[in-house]
């Protein structure tokens, strides 16, 4: 008889897992996923277009009801979990149904971050986290609204870029001085910056947020130094924070994250945690590609066969108002590091390499990302680059060992 294995959460690293496991260790667990939002399993990634209006609903779906269905998984929607019993083994749904289980996998994801500024609560302050967050957004911005946008990092660029696109009138508000801080120089951030004010969206730099005013409803941002920036939409978009809360009520180990081992098993041995609520050595990823590799390990670990996450190397790859912009490894020059660097200011194009002993450590590339899986695989390998150093900003059109320069024979 199948085992019952529960996820609870139903977004990108749920759905992986189980695509994952779906090729191990088909009909070896009874699989049920359960989620909070009413709704199939989407790409919160895609998000940012949707807003724009790019794409359309359909297009961020991650699987039809049909491939659930042919593997398997009963899926429960729009039907949170509020308790975890341990003891028993089940989990407790909103409403009262409760549901045994022999393996829990927790991909609770993580909530957005909303400082209690004062005027929080008025309305048309938001955050941006799920589909119904943008429906609310499109009806501001396609009316023009005056929209402030607080958060200078993925998620803020994210959410500007689409009020943009949909039509409102944004202004970007930054704490610190330069733009995606975690993941950009000084100078590649400078330039994102001048290409984002080139396309209609008002950067500002050490901008430091104090409250919201307003009477019924949010009426400004009032800064730090006493300005009032007028808005009929505020978004909130400085981060996110793992969802651990139904762990931590169940007894659960918790410090930011879900405490993992290397194979994504927290203290219990039947409850795992993968994706954004999981912390492993010390680190918490709010990216989709680590969500992935950590849904691969599990999948192997409840196949029954070894396995171990070592953690990721974070990159970052997207386009922010139609410009690239890719960030990997190390971006600044340690002690011990040097920089190979291509600037081309009239073409808005910035590509930095941070070099260790003959080895790529890093690089940040903006407004040109071509090669950037090229310069990730050769980050990852940790093979010497002394050869090509320096044809290095120029791209993929040259190997190492034994391929070959392209046009030239092997």
């Amino acid at each position: 008889m199948a085992e019952p294995l529960i996820i609870v959460g139903k977004g990108m690293a749920a759905t992986r897992l189980v695509d994952e496991l779906s090729q191990r260790a088909l009909g070896r667990y009874a699989i049920a996923v359960i989620g909070a939002e009413d709704r199939l399993a989407y790409n919160r990634v895609l998000l940012s277009p949707l807003l724009a209006g790019e794409i359309t609903e359909p297009d961020i779906e991650l699987k039809p009801a049909a491939w659930w269905k042919a593997r398997g998984v009963s899926t429960l929607y729009g039907r949170a979990v509020s308790a975890i019993d341990r003891a028993a083994r089940t989990v407790t749904l909103e409403g009262g149904l409760n549901l045994p289980y022999g393996k829990l996998v927790l991909a609770t994801g993580s909530k957005p971050l909303k400082p209690p500024f004062p005027g929080g609560d008025l309305p048309g302050v938001a955050t941006f986290r799920d589909t119904a967050d943008v429906g609310m957004m499109r009806a501001y911005a396609g009316r023009g609204a005056r929209i402030v946008v607080i958060g200078g990092g993925l998620l803020g660029l994210e959410a500007a870029y689409g009020l943009s696109k949909a039509g409102g009138q944004v202004t970007l508000l930054h704490l610190v001085d330069r733009l995606m801080e975690r993941q950009l120089d000084a100078e590649g951030a400078a330039l994102l910056a001048s290409a984002i004010r080139a396309r209609g969206i008002a950067v500002r730099l050490g901008a430091a947020t104090k409250g919201f005013v307003g009477t019924d409803k949010v009426e400004g941002v009032e800064l730090s130094d006493g300005e009032v920036i007028p808005a009929d939409l505020v978004v909130i978009a400085i981060g996110v924070r793992p969802n651990v809360d139904l762990a931590k009520a169940a007894g659960i180990a918790v410090n930011r994250g879900i405490v993992v081992d290397d194979g994504m098993g927290s203290d219990d041995e039947s409850i795992f945690a993968i994706g954004e609520c999981a912390e492993h050595r010390g680190s918490v990823y709010g990216l989709v590609e680590p969500a992935y590799e950590q849904a691969r390990v599990l999948a192997t670990r409840l196949a029954g066969k070894p396995a171990v996450y070592q953690g990721s190397l974070l990159s970052t790859n997207l386009k922010v108002s139609g410009v690239g912009v890719f960030s990997a490894g190390e971006f600044e020059a340690g002690e011990g590091a040097e920089t190979v660097v291509l600037r081309d200011r009239l073409g808005g194009i910035y590509r930095k390499f941070v070099l260790r002993d003959g080895r790529l450590v890093g690089c940040v590339l903006v407004g040109d990302t071509q090669g950037a899986l090229f310069y990730l695989g050769l980050i990852r390998s940790r093979q010497d680059i002394s050869a090509i150093r320096a044809d290095l900003p120029f791209g993929e059109p040259y190997c190492i060992g034994d391929a070959c320069r392209v046009g030239e024979a092997a």
